[in-house]
């Protein structure tokens, strides 16, 4: 989703004020120029074949590293030479400079406070959350701490390490059926697009859930499930003083919201707006920014909520801080229900990235 995601800034941005410069991330964590840049898929397309065909597109640009210290020079851009040759001079180096990132990297490594630490260091305006709330928003369990610490309404939950899983697992079966009952939803404490989630009715049910969630982790939470819960979104923009758009509802065409249902088939539904009363609409909207000032958030984020059919009680799920960005994502979705459609979208996310940047540079880092 992440080439999907790019393809459609690419597509958005307005040449006549960008010199947009397309650098891909290989699993193996190689940066490479990319020849081309990724191409805006339609909504079918973005499942699987925009996916693969944006990949043959750039996975043949020239290798390129940052630096990482301040410099005029963000990016090297390197032709390396033949194979048959050794000699290190017969490497051509460029430089390139950037004057801001738009990072569209989805889970780990780019969505955690990874690639943000890297830019820090490199002294360059980026696109979102900060280190530290980047680090947050992918953490499940040191975001829920964070939540139930600024008051937030937050599901009952357990976390337990894969190694005490390992060594205890009758035994924690039993105290998680204790205290949160079934069914419950078993999670990788840092991962994103639902994978490795499960939710377990059952003992049997629940040793598979903790063993695949501990095979992404070594941390794994585990939810009581909300009952007859629907599930709302609320899309967050700005820096210190964030806004929060109208919220919407995903009706998942399995039993959850999982990597099938988002990926893998058509026949979820998506209502934007949501159906909601008023005083419910703030409340959410309320939360959202609450949620986002919680972990201390910077330029987008979306956060989930479910809402219980049967007591109204809602409930802070998570918080993205680099949703789906695709026109059709939710995210950009509910900020084009808001009026901003997604080219303006895109032109206040660089906005607030410059903002914070310059913010930043007025900062003192030492007494001379």
């Amino acid at each position: 989703m992440s080439l999907a995601s790019a393809a459609a800034v690419f597509a958005n941005l307005d040449r006549n004020r960008y010199e947009p410069v397309p650098i891909r991330i290989e699993k193996d964590g190689r940066w490479a120029l990319a020849d081309k840049p990724p191409i805006a898929a339609s909504a079918a397309e973005v499942i699987e074949h925009s996916r693969l065909e944006a990949a043959r597109q750039i996975r043949t640009g020239r290798e390129v590293h940052m630096v990482a210290r301040p410099s005029e020079e963000t990016l090297l851009s390197i032709k390396r030479a033949p194979e048959a040759s050794a000699e290190p001079s017969d490497a051509l180096v460029t430089g390139l400079h950037v004057d801001v990132m738009f990072p569209v990297l989805h889970g780990p490594y780019g969505e955690d406070g990874t690639i943000q630490g890297l830019l820090e260091l490199a002294n360059v305006p980026y696109v979102g959350a900060g280190v530290a709330a980047s680090a947050l928003g992918m953490d499940k369990d040191l975001m829920k701490k964070i939540f139930h610490a600024r008051g937030l309404p937050i599901v009952d939950h357990r976390v337990v390490l894969r190694k005490t899983w390992e060594q205890r697992g009758p035994e924690i079966a039993a105290e998680l059926e204790r205290a949160l009952g079934y069914p419950m939803f078993v999670k990788p404490a840092n991962l994103g697009s639902s994978v490795g989630i499960s939710k377990a009715k059952t003992g049997a049910e629940l040793r598979t859930a903790m063993d695949l969630a501990g095979s992404f982790d070594r941390k794994i939470v585990i939810e009581a499930a909300v009952p007859n819960a629907r599930e709302i979104e609320c899309a967050v923009l700005g820096n210190d003083d964030p806004q929060a758009s109208v919220p919407g509802e995903v009706i998942p065409s399995r039993e959850f919201y999982d990597y099938e249902a988002k990926y893998l088939d058509n026949n979820s539904e998506v209502v934007i707006p949501a159906d909601l009363p008023g005083d419910l609409v703030e409340e959410i909207q309320r939360l959202s920014i609450a949620a986002f000032r919680a972990i201390d958030c910077a330029g987008m984020a979306r956060v989930d909520f479910l809402l219980s059919r049967d007591t109204g009680a809602v409930v802070v799920n998570e918080i993205n801080t680099i949703p789906g960005f695709t026109t059709i994502s939710m995210y950009s979705k509910m900020w084009a229900a808001s009026g901003v459609p997604y080219a303006t979208l895109v032109d206040r996310l660089l906005e607030l990235a410059l903002e914070r940047h310059a913010a930043k540079q007025q900062l003192r880092t030492s007494l001379t």
